[in-house]
């Protein structure tokens, strides 16, 4: 059986997703966040698991937030400060707190300003990963707006001619209601792939496909082991959307890179580039990421009931429209992730041996009581 990315997919034990999300709520109070922040962080991981988005759900858990809280380098405790505010805008300092609590946080703000204004738009600096930009974008569309997300990451991307790791993999993501039970949402990195994905592709022993990685000597990379040591040494680099050519449009995606940039450091005074890198005088340190929330009420411009028929029709137009041979089916963003979303409520979340490996690590470390059926 072949699965999304490529690899021969066993059949593997599934979990349920309350029982997923609990688990990971007593992981992150296990190592000090706050009962309320825990749900929130469990929350937006278990949205990504559900959704199909295996990078960054529960697989994220031991690597990116239960070690960094043991390191030091990421605060349990998130304290947000607003450091800056207008009707429509705010900008707050999440002083390397929970991502997913100060991104929350953010939306939520960037609502309520919609709401009393039209539009709001709220930039963060100081925080942390946030897991996955689409569960803030939705926030906006099941209030009945447009919302818009980005955020800088650690140096992965490569610019165009270029073979050094300067920008973040920097995902922008969009969500629209529709008529339908789910809204239009796309939440894409700005690289061809992103580094969660090639730990997916590792946690497999299976290649990365030619043109994702450049190296220094400017010829793709495909061992995925060796490319995420690589990545971590600036030995290799992601290429942007498009490719490594100009060819190839691969211009595109490093411009997009770069307003996602911009947006994330510029406009609120954060740190950018390689002063993301986590690592300072061969120290560890917090990652200072920067993110950007946009919020626009559809009813300031026309009615919400109205809107969503249009978007419903141009979606579904999409899809009915004449197929490559070969194909049966045409999808629209959001689409996918919707019927994965209903199937593994139902069946339970995947998790491969490798991830069992590391939940068994944290149910010891932590002297959690669970019953897994692995």
């Amino acid at each position: 059986m072949q699965g999304r990315y490529g690899q021969t997919v066993e059949i593997v034990p599934r979990v349920s997703a309350d029982v997923l999300e609990q688990f990971m709520v007593d992981v992150f109070t296990g190592v000090g966040v706050p009962i309320e922040d825990a749900k929130i962080c469990a929350e937006v991981l278990i949205a990504a698991d559900l959704a199909g988005i295996d990078s960054h759900g529960i697989s994220r858990l031991k690597p990116i937030y239960y070690t960094r809280i043991k390191e030091g380098i990421l605060s349990p405790i998130t304290k947000i400060d607003i450091v800056r505010e207008g009707p429509t805008t705010a900008v707050l300092d999440g002083n390397n707190g929970m991502g997913h609590v100060i991104a929350k946080k953010a939306m939520e703000i960037a609502i309520e300003k919609a709401s009393e204004y039209g539009m709001g738009m709220v930039a963060v600096r100081n925080s942390s990963h946030y897991g996955i930009a689409g569960y803030y974008t939705n926030m906006a569309a099941d209030a009945g707006m447009i919302g818009v997300s980005g955020t800088n990451a650690r140096p992965s991307i490569a610019p165009t001619f270029g073979v050094e790791n300067m920008l973040g993999t920097n995902p922008l993501a969009f969500a629209m209601p529709s008529d339908e039970p789910f809204p239009f949402s796309l939440d894409c990195a700005t690289s061809t792939a992103q580094r969660g994905k090639i730990e997916v592709y590792a946690r497999h022993n299976r290649p990365v496909p030619e043109g994702w990685v450049i190296g220094h000597d400017g010829q793709s990379k495909t061992d995925p082991h060796e490319i995420l040591k690589d990545l971590t040494a600036g030995l290799a680099a992601l290429s942007p959307l498009g490719g490594i050519s100009e060819e190839t449009a691969g211009y595109k995606g490093y411009g997009y890179a770069t307003v996602v940039e911009i947006l994330s450091a510029a406009l609120q005074g954060g740190p950018f580039l390689k002063a993301l890198t986590g690592i300072q005088d061969g120290k560890k340190v917090p990652h200072r990421l920067g993110h950007f929330f946009i919020a626009i009420d559809i009813s300031a411009f026309t009615e919400l009931e109205e809107f969503k028929r249009i978007t419903g029709e141009i979606l579904r137009q999409l899809r009915a429209s004449k197929k490559a041979p070969g194909h049966d089916r045409i999808y629209t963003a959001g689409e996918k992730e919707y019927y994965t979303r209903l199937e593994r409520s139902e069946q339970g979340i995947p998790i491969g041996e490798s991830l069992q490996k590391e939940i068994k690590e944290l149910i010891s470390e932590l002297s959690l009581e669970y019953d897994f059926p692995f």
